[in-house]
């Protein structure tokens, strides 16, 4: 419900009384109430029509909880320093995935739980008496048929019976300072992870929805599911974006782990998870492009990074001319702008406004990462309209960049492979708005590489502002440009919602992060970059359109268009290689400077429905494919 009150102050004094009898009387009282919760704030509307009078009038708007970022709008006319202040309670806001985990809770209020694998808990059942053998046959059949448990998993809460030691070799005991509790949590799972790679047991991230709050200790795990992915599991099973709920928040289910020096990784992986799926819940209201560099700057500052962003007309003048075209019809504070940092911060410079150098950096010599996510913080669709029910999600449409903010997040924050790269990140922001100057169907726009586009549909403004970002990434001599953005139906359409195109320069690097991807159980699907449909995409007017003329493989085309911003010069993607075919790769570290691994996912970055740690929203899709692969190819043989 959304609830306005005018104070009385607000009015003249000739019609404070009356005002107060007809429109606020019953609720006014309710009002300092709500402002000591800290659900209310201030806003100001002009023309209140119905008193006959156009002056600016003060409203009371219940709005995000107290304690959220989501409670205030990023300033006009922001400095950079109130930039930062907002970013950085973004990031502290994600980081309250820490309240899924707890350190020892007293033996008083702590619930045992027991893992098992399907052999351990056929064991352990055949120890138990034949009244409580019976009951969980049957309740794991019920819940078979109702369908309420994934073919991985098994979760119960029963009256806590002696565990026998005898249950299987191997079920390890990990918690024996737990007393006997008069109940306990009962799990069976196969699931099995790799004890190299923290792999998200997404079965598991169920378990928190189906039982009581409280405190919970894990009194006996399985071998092949390391305590850290339980953890990570746990706290992405009790993500819920609630910023602007109103009523009390749910209570907490928490796991008792220790956190160490050891378990960082799993921090932040759990905050990066948080972080991007707040960002693309957050309405595009709160979260336009400002918003987005605030994040920026905030990661920046946390990582000891530069960052600045060129805003407005200044893109013309610093030669972003499509990412200007695209989001000039919005309102003043929601300008177009680019977005960007470089880690680490050369020594002896300040982190300013101005970009390093690459050549004048004594890093000059580390592999160069460039992460480059769509920022369309509202796509209307622009002059080629989207009829209302495919507008209603396009808060969605900056999945892009909310990812690349998460990527960066993890790869600054593995301390082995922060000093093995240089990273930049580009977020083009815009808002893709309808005013009187707005771009138009049939306008042609010179890009930064000087290459002409003639706009086809106003719709497909992702790959207008992408292609200024990689043209200008080539610039920086990268070694890998990997970007991020929710591009096309077409590739849902292909592959559905929960698996993301990958289009790759490289294919053996695309045949890796398939298997990462498999392994981790964050799939990812290779796509073609098939040469021949490029002549789809030949204008009359111009030297390519932003569209084809064929309702056909819309993926793969603006896939093609991309890669016309990622060669040097104006020379066409090569054709896909066989195996036998392909070149070998030239070192660990990638490819020769000049000729980058270019990798572009396609994702839908939006959950439609729920599921074990992924309730219907914002979600993270290839995030951990991409982290885990690039510190791969950075870390060579160093990687276990």
């Amino acid at each position: 419900m959304r609830a306005w009150v005018r104070p009385a102050s607000c009015l003249g004094s000739e019609r404070r009384n009356a005002f107060l009898q007809s429109n606020c009387g019953s609720f006014r009282a309710d009002v300092p109430d709500l402002r000591a919760r800290g659900r209310v704030r201030t806003r100001y509307i002009a023309n209140w029509h119905s008193l006959s009078h156009s002056r600016h009038v003060r409203l009371f708007h219940i709005y995000a909880k107290a304690g959220t970022p989501f409670s205030e709008y990023v300033p006009d006319e922001s400095t950079p320093e109130l930039l930062l202040a907002w970013g950085q309670r973004v990031l502290a806001y994600a980081g309250r995935f820490r309240q899924s985990w707890c350190a020892a809770a007293s033996a008083t209020c702590t619930t045992p739980m027991d893992l098992f694998s399907s052999r351990g808990f056929d064991a352990w059942l055949a120890q138990q008496p034949e009244g409580l053998q019976v009951w969980l046959r049957t309740v794991e059949t019920l819940s078979s048929v109702a369908n309420t448990d994934t073919g991985d998993l098994f979760c119960q809460c029963i009256p806590s019976p002696s565990l026998s030691s005898a249950a299987g070799a191997e079920e390890a005991s990990s918690g024996s300072g737990i007393p006997q509790a008069p109940w306990s949590v009962l799990v069976r799972t196969d699931y099995v992870c790799s004890s190299d790679l923290l792999r998200v047991p997404w079965p598991l991230a169920a378990i928190p929805s189906r039982i009581p709050p409280g405190a919970y200790a894990l009194r006996r795990g399985c071998a092949g599911l390391p305590p850290s992915a339980i953890a990570l599991a746990w706290a992405l099973g009790t993500y819920t974006f609630d910023a602007y709920k109103t009523r009390e928040p749910r209570a907490l289910r928490q796991l008792q782990w220790q956190v160490s020096d050891e378990t960082k990784m799993v921090e932040s992986f759990a905050e990066a998870a948080y972080l991007v799926r707040d960002l693309i819940n957050a309405p595009a209201e709160q979260l336009g492009p400002a918003a987005l560099e605030a994040c920026a700057r905030a990661l920046a500052d946390r990582y000891g990074g530069s960052c600045r962003a060129i805003i407005g007309e200044a893109l013309r003048t610093a030669n972003f001319p499509q990412i200007y075209a695209v989001g000039r019809a919005a309102a003043s504070r929601h300008a177009p702008r680019l977005v960007e940092m470089h880690f680490p911060l050369p020594e002896g410079r300040s982190p300013s406004r101005s970009p390093p150098s690459s050549s004048s950096s004594p890093n000059a010599s580390k592999p160069l990462i460039v992460l480059i996510g769509k920022g369309v913080c509202f796509d209307s669709g622009g002059l080629d309209i989207k009829p209302a029910q495919a507008m209603r999600l396009m808060k969605k449409d900056m999945g892009g960049a909310a990812h690349v903010l998460g990527l960066a997040n993890l790869l600054r924050s593995d301390p082995q492979l922060a000093e093995r790269h240089r990273l930049c990140v580009l977020l083009p922001a815009v808002e893709n708005a309808i005013s009187g100057d707005a771009l138009r169907p049939g306008d042609i726009l010179t890009a930064r590489n000087g290459m002409t586009t003639e706009v086809g549909n106003t719709d497909a403004e992702g790959r207008l502002i992408l292609a200024d970002a990689l043209a200008y990434a080539m610039e920086l001599n990268p070694q890998y440009i990997v970007d991020f953005a929710t591009l096309t139906g077409a590739a849902r359409v292909a592959l559905g919602t929960d698996l993301p195109a990958l289009f790759c320069s490289d294919e053996q690097v695309a045949r890796e992060a398939m298997e990462l991807g498999s392994l981790l159980g964050d799939p990812v699907w290779h796509m073609p970059l098939h040469r021949a449909y490029r002549k789809m995409l030949r204008s009359k007017v111009a030297d390519i359109q932003n569209i084809g003329d064929s309702p056909y493989a819309g993926a793969i085309l603006a896939a093609l268009y991309l890669a016309e911003f990622v060669q040097t010069g104006r020379e066409a993607l090569p054709s896909r290689q066989s195996p036998e075919t392909a070149p070998a790769a030239k070192a660990a570290d990638g490819s020769a400077r000049g000729s980058p691994v270019w990798i572009h996912l396609d994702l839908m970055a939006y959950a439609v429905g729920s599921s074990a740690g992924r309730p219907e929203g914002g979600t993270e899709q290839g995030l951990y494919t991409m982290y885990h692969l690039l510190r791969r190819r950075v870390l060579g043989a160093e990687v276990a």
